[in-house]
């Protein structure tokens, strides 16, 4: 009989690890990844530091984690918002509206990743990373373009090369994003702007 529900400890042992993540998330982003010390984590946690070397052997490992959760937490997000119900139109406006909202919901992490950049003259903490976070992103481009693709075949959208439209539509929802990060005030996130910019010259359909 296969087993689908865990024990109770297995899901005491995953919350204990959610919270670890949790804590050293906040601390890295308050403090910066290279000015945090897994005992300052653990306090965070208000676990013993032991307990985190039961779970993660360092903090780069603990960082890496973060990362990958949340590069999958996009991708799996972004995949299902492009296979939702209605046309190619229809499907590359969800995404969009699903990259924003992950984006501002997960900017702790986010604002991680960039804050990491080479600080070390020989150490690089996502020496190992890049690869596989570059694999989710190349997939999610394809994936994207694969909609545009059809959607130019029935001619909602104008022919351009299908691979070019979704790089251009993640580059320009970056703009928007990255501005919003950096002064959420002065710069809020409009979609609905977003989708005007990008659709006003390929969208076909009589609107």
């Amino acid at each position: 009989m296969k087993k689908d529900k865990l024990s109770r400890k297995e899901r005491e042992q995953l919350q204990r690890r959610a919270e670890i993540l949790q804590a050293a998330l906040e601390l890295f982003s308050q403090k910066g990844y290279h000015n945090v010390s897994m005992h300052e984590i653990a306090v965070r946690a208000e676990f013993a530091v032991g307990t985190l070397y039961k779970f993660f052997k360092n903090k780069e490992e603990l960082y890496k984690e973060i990362l990958m959760q949340t590069a999958m937490l996009f991708y799996s997000a972004l995949s299902k918002a492009l296979e939702e119900k209605g046309d190619e139109y229809a499907r590359v406006k969800n995404f969009l509206k699903t990259k924003c909202k992950l984006f501002m919901e997960n900017i702790l992490s986010v604002r991680l990743y960039f804050s990491v950049s080479g600080a070390g003259v020989s150490f690089n903490v996502r020496r190992g990373l890049e690869t596989e976070l570059r694999s989710f992103y190349d997939q999610l481009i394809q994936k994207l373009a694969a909609v545009f693709e059809k959607g130019i075949q029935k001619k909602i959208f104008r022919p351009l090369d299908p691979y070019y439209l979704a790089l251009a539509l993640d580059s320009i929802s970056n703009a928007f994003l990255f501005c919003w990060m950096e002064n959420p005030d002065r710069h809020p996130v409009d979609t609905d702007l977003i989708e005007e910019i990008f659709f006003e010259r390929i969208y076909l359909v009589h609107r």
